[in-house]
């Protein structure tokens, strides 16, 4: 025999080297990781546009509530704002109703007081309405003239009341709560005649 090697036949394989099995083997398990950290990659992206999509959906439905929240404020608010007059009209009609009866009762007696004492019930009931809404008439005569709450028509001598006194009030002025809706019409003394 000789100690050349051998030619390889047809049927023979070539097996790798040990080294060669090594690469084949990292190369593997590389390819195997590659293949896991893909799919997690994967999965991850997958996972993060799932809560892209959930917290997409979750600011359009907050958003949608905060208009229709929005609505119903603007529309209640609407409402008072309609209705806010709605117990002083109630109020009113009270002496809409004491005024009607004051005419009936004219008509029943022509000659009798009826009418004056209806109409006189219907101007205490007006007033006690607007009280009970903060509506009170402003209190001038024997008062010091005030120009914030009187407005003076006329300003005369009167050995009765001081100088700045209203003597007589023309026509009431009326405050809502702390606001002037009117002041009242009045004249004003200049002190005793000379």
């Amino acid at each position: 025999m000789t100690d050349e090697p051998s030619e390889q036949t047809e049927n023979e394989v070539e097996l790798p080297t040990p080294e060669q099995v090594e690469a084949f083997a990292d190369q593997g398990i590389a390819d195997e990781l590659a293949g896991t950290v893909a799919s997690e990659e994967l999965s991850d992206v997958e996972r993060l546009r799932e809560q892209l999509n959930e917290a997409e959906k979750k600011v359009l439905m907050a958003h949608a509530d905060l208009e229709n929240s929005r609505r119903r404020v603007r529309k209640e608010s609407e409402e008072r704002i309609r209705y806010a007059s709605k117990g002083l009209m109630t109020d009113v009609l009270e002496s809409v109703d004491n005024l009607h009866r004051a005419v009936d009762a004219y008509n029943a007696d022509p000659n009798g007081d009826g009418l004056r004492d209806g109409v006189q019930l219907v101007a205490t009931t007006i007033l006690e309405s607007l009280a009970k809404h903060g509506c009170k008439p402003i209190q001038a005569n024997g008062q010091p003239y005030d120009p914030n709450l009187h407005q003076a028509l006329q300003m005369q001598p009167s050995d009765d009341h001081p100088a700045n006194t209203v003597i007589q009030d023309v026509r009431t002025g009326f405050q809502l709560h702390e606001r002037i809706l009117r002041p009242s019409q009045v004249f004003v003394s200049t002190g005793p005649t000379k």
